[in-house]
């Protein structure tokens, strides 16, 4: 059975934060990530290359599909 493609990875969140542009939409990203560390009382961790999740959970569908997600995150998509 296949996996999902967005996997948490060992890059560092803050490292990611600090690459955000524009600067506004920087600050706003540490201040999510903040308040989510602070609700969950869990580390964030980068999904992939732009999802950062706090904590994590495992799912199975009647398929039997499973795999393991995060309980709460963001992205900082870019505009379109």
């Amino acid at each position: 059975m296949s996996q999902n493609k967005t996997q948490p990875s060992k890059v560092d969140v803050k490292t990611f934060l600090l690459s955000v542009r524009p600067e506004e939409k920087q600050q706003d990203c540490f201040t999510l990530y903040s308040l989510m560390k602070n609700s969950t009382e869990k580390k964030g961790i980068l999904w992939g290359e732009s999802i950062v999740g706090f904590g994590s959970y495992r799912y199975k569908y009647k398929s039997g599909r499973e795999g393991n997600w995060f309980l709460i995150g963001f992205s900082p998509r870019k505009t379109t």
